[in-house]
């Protein structure tokens, strides 16, 4: 396969890069913030934040594939990225993304065991298990952005080609490939199905025991406490999964329009810069051990 140049065309809706500077290092220093809480803290040492933290490395490790690169070709004249660095940026993107969407369906299983099975919570929720379930993850990043990049990238190319997207993404670059790409659709729609409808699929079933287990219980009170421990992971995932269903499940140009391309630098910048926040913001946990941290004793109770 011929090396080719891809142009990326930023347009003006990425720009300045100051804010994108800005945006960049909010989201590194928020979400490391959030996992050096929650290694300092032994009162956060437990599954859901160990899944939290995870969460966090995956936000700052999928935004560093895609951003440094975006202001290079915001600040340069010269908009070009090799076909190697291409791929290669296509596929970890997809690696970590992947993960992380994966990850939010264990994090809901955390929260039925949790709700549902209190008294079980530590046991069932094991140091090891909790390993396993990531790990179960890591598996499904790998096989799944293998699947997206090796049906790609047997396709021809050939150069110049102009890639008229903010960073290298599969459906954006299967534009350029020089064969039909029908079959590329029909695996995407499958692997998406895979990666994506399914641990949705999860995610929705155990919601709807968590919400039949919350509603018997008598106390208002303790049904709203029960629901407040779920909302920022429901909010998370509804941030993530529909730009992801859109773009990666839709064939053609469709999630190549402007708006396209918008949603996909929304949950490429914008849910790695928000999910630090909808986490700690409301989370007493967190606000006590960033008190403790910066010397200010314990948070009110």
């Amino acid at each position: 396969m011929a090396k080719v140049k891809i142009q990326n065309y930023i347009e003006p809706f990425v720009s300045p890069p100051v804010l994108q500077k800005v945006f960049y290092l909010l989201i590194l220093v928020s979400n490391s913030l959030l996992i050096t809480l929650i290694h300092q803290d032994t009162r956060l040492h437990t599954p859901m934040y160990f899944f939290i933290s995870v969460l966090s490395m995956l936000d700052m490790c999928y935004t560093t594939t895609t951003v440094p690169q975006m202001l290079v070709h915001i600040l340069s004249k010269k908009r070009a990225i090799s076909f190697a660095r291409c791929v290669a940026q296509m596929y970890i993107f997809l690696l970590f993304g992947i993960i992380e969407y994966c990850l939010f369906s264990i994090i809901s299983v955390d929260r039925y065991v949790a709700i549902c099975h209190p008294l079980r919570y530590k046991v069932i929720m094991s140091p090891w298990v909790c390993l396993l379930m990531v790990g179960i993850c890591a598996a499904y990043g790998v096989l799944g952005g293998l699947s997206y990049t090796f049906f790609a990238m047997r396709l021809p190319y050939y150069g110049p080609n102009e890639n008229d997207h903010y960073f290298c993404e599969v459906p954006a670059v299967l534009k350029l490939a020089c064969e039909d790409t029908s079959l590329n659709d029909l695996v995407n729609i499958i692997t998406g199905f895979n990666v994506i409808v399914v641990p949705l699929s999860l995610i929705v079933l155990v919601y709807v025991n968590i919400f039949a287990t919350i509603m018997k219980i008598h106390s208002a009170q303790g049904r709203i406490k029960a629901f407040s421990t779920c909302t920022s992971h429901i909010t998370v995932v509804t941030m993530f999964a529909i730009p992801c269903i859109i773009m990666y499940m839709s064939p053609g140009s469709d999630s190549l329009s402007n708006s396209g391309k918008k949603m996909a630098l929304f949950y490429n910048i914008a849910t790695a810069f928000l999910n630090p926040v909808i986490y700690s913001l409301r989370n007493k946990d967190v606000n006590r051990a960033f008190l403790k941290l910066v010397g200010r004793g314990r948070a009110p109770e």
